[in-house]
């Protein structure tokens, strides 16, 4: 197979020095499905040169440029959407039907929630009696997103860097570069000067530090684990670049007795078994009141005995595997410790699941009688594996779900109203749904405490990408 390439300055190209390379695995078949070339620091270096040198002329555009080529490769995009959903169940495993429902309709709703909020944001106004504020693009950007929704990610760094007027070196997850190849073509394909849009792939242990450590670098902008993000936040400290970044979660579902406690605890399975658990938003903490505990129990084992395993290839709501051999085994270690812990295991566990010898599938696995300071309680497993914790009144829900190192996400299940409101305000977490509601495109998406810093989607994006400046006596 060919080696997937890089976008240098407009154009297509080799590592300049190394010559490793990497295959793609299925995770279904565990076969190669891709090969691609891994950056070193001088294929770095060169990315950052060529976005550094056409910083000053991009940034200078006017804002209704950009937006022309942002809406060109919207329209790319679309073209090549089918495209995009195959090469995304090919590389991550995300069943068909779901890489094109979700996944690959990504790209489109936050590219239009992105054109939206530049058409509507204003670049500068008055201040005071003689004042004038400006928002000013940030600068040169590394962005580094992760395997587990590949171009959501990629898009909603991408495009508002680009509306923002920086510019950029992608490093998409060398795990998942089919999806991130695709997009530099639309990219490409919509005119973007050279230099302004440039990406790289390679492996963090490789070229992460030079990326985020390197003066010509404005802002990183970083989705993965709280341990890779702690990495980069002291290796981007020496030079102070912004540091934006989402990390880990380990989402509380609070589900009380006057919840509508059939569909709540349906749609809070669902939620936790989506993308086989790789999100880290899910909902995998579910918190029950102790009045209803043993019903919630039995819907939740029926809704997790129910869901089915199946070929990524075939159209259906079925899961996939999980995306590599490593992160089963990882899957798997924190299974064994819930089990060694002392939680009920009643649906699931170890080793792989019947007729699915081949691929990187787990068993839908449910623990009940878990409680909060237990290493499935309180480590991400990101698997299709969730657990059960009674509670006995509204204080000690909010107390258990706010005893989390992350602060992504939270759900909070009630028909009172009045009670969801009260709750959602005091957990410690960037987002929160009430009765499963969905987040929308406009909505800002980021977390409190290990979770990360910044936000992401929308206007609220298209702000981290850029600085703020107050000219005094300008009138």
């Amino acid at each position: 197979m060919t080696n997937l390439a890089f976008y240098i300055n407009g154009q297509w190209c080799e590592p300049v020095t190394s010559r490793q390379s990497l295959p793609v695995i299925n995770p279904a078949t565990q076969a190669p499905c891709a090969q691609v070339w891994l950056a070193d620091t001088n294929d770095a270096g060169a990315a950052i040169d060529a976005a550094a040198q056409v910083f000053e002329a991009w940034s200078n555009t006017r804002l209704e440029q950009r937006i022309v080529m942002v809406e060109a490769f919207l329209k790319a995009y679309q073209r090549r959407y089918q495209v995009m959903a195959s090469a995304i169940t090919e590389e991550m495993g995300a069943p068909a039907s779901m890489s094109y429902d979700m996944q690959a309709e990504t790209g489109v709703g936050h590219t239009q929630a992105h054109l939206l909020a530049a058409r509507q944001s204003v670049l500068e106004h008055t201040m005071g009696e003689q004042g004038q504020l400006l928002k000013e693009p940030i600068g040169v950007c590394v962005l580094i997103t992760p395997w587990n929704w590949p171009i959501n990610q990629i898009v909603c760094k991408v495009i508002p860097a680009l509306l923002a007027g920086c510019t950029m070196v992608l490093k998409p997850s060398e795990l998942t570069p089919l999806s991130a190849q695709i997009f530099a073509e639309c990219v490409h394909e919509a005119g973007v000067p050279a230099g302004v849009f440039n990406m790289i792939h390679g492996t963090g242990e490789t070229i992460g530090d030079y990326l985020t450590s390197h003066p010509r670098v404005d802002m990183v902008s970083f989705t993965g684990s709280t341990r890779a993000g702690s990495q980069i936040a002291i290796s981007a400290a020496p030079t102070v670049k912004r540091v934006s970044q989402e990390l880990g979660g380990k989402s509380a579902n609070i589900i009380f007795a006057d919840a509508d406690l059939g569909p709540q605890v349906e749609l809070g399975v669902q939620a936790c078994m989506l993308n086989s658990g790789q999100s880290c938003d899910a909902p995998t903490r579910m918190l029950v009141e102790a009045s209803v505990y043993a019903q919630v129990v039995a819907m939740a084992k029926t809704a997790i005995q129910a869901t089915q395993l199946g070929d990524p290839q075939r159209q259906g709501d079925h899961l996939g595997p999980v995306i590599s051999e490593l992160h089963w085994h990882k899957v798997q270690t924190l299974i064994k410790a819930g089990v060694d812990e002392g939680a009920k295991l009643l649906v699931g566990g170890l080793g792989k699941p019947n007729g699915f010898d081949t691929g990187y599938y787990v068993k839908p696995t449910l623990f009940v009688d878990v409680n909060n300071t237990m290493t499935i309680a309180q480590e991400e497993v990101f698997g299709p594996v969730l657990v059960l914790i009674p509670f006995t009144d509204e204080a000690e829900a909010v107390r258990i779900a706010n005893d989390s190192p992350y602060g992504l996400a939270a759900y909070v299940s009630t028909q009172d109203i009045d009670k969801a409101r009260r709750v959602a305000r005091q957990l410690r977490t960037g987002t929160v749904h009430i009765n499963m509601a969905d987040l929308e495109y406009c909505m800002p998406f980021g977390g409190y405490k290990q979770s990360g810093n910044g936000r992401e989607y929308a206007a609220f994006g298209l702000h981290e990408f850029q600085e703020t400046k107050v000219i005094a006596g300008y009138y």
